[in-house]
């Protein structure tokens, strides 16, 4: 009875984490202007973080985080995106892993 206990406590927790992590994720993309070219389930000018989180795994978040402050063109199609030096690499850390977790 303990032991299933502090499995349910656990659990709480992960959710709570999780959870919280998802907030924190949408709010920094607010924040820091991604939302005016990307959104969670639909392209925009970028593409949805949904597909970005399809084609990419945790293996490429450094890629990705350097992408992100330099921007770039080319892998999903011609219109460039700008580079978003004024966020911090945390923050972009923290985007980063929230899109590749499936920016819920």
């Amino acid at each position: 009875m303990k032991s299933l206990f502090i499995s349910a406590v656990v659990a709480a927790g992960l959710l709570v984490s999780v959870s919280a992590q998802a907030s924190e994720g949408s709010d920094l993309a607010k924040a820091s202007g991604c939302l005016a070219c990307h959104a969670v389930d639909k392209k925009i000018v970028g593409p949805a973080y949904q597909d970005v989180a399809k084609k990419y795994t945790k293996a490429d978040a450094a890629k990705l985080v350097a992408k992100v402050k330099a921007g770039g063109t080319g892998v999903w199609g011609q219109i460039p995106m700008p580079p978003n030096a004024n966020v911090s690499e945390a923050n972009v850390k923290k985007l980063v892993d929230w899109i590749l977790a499936g920016a819920k």
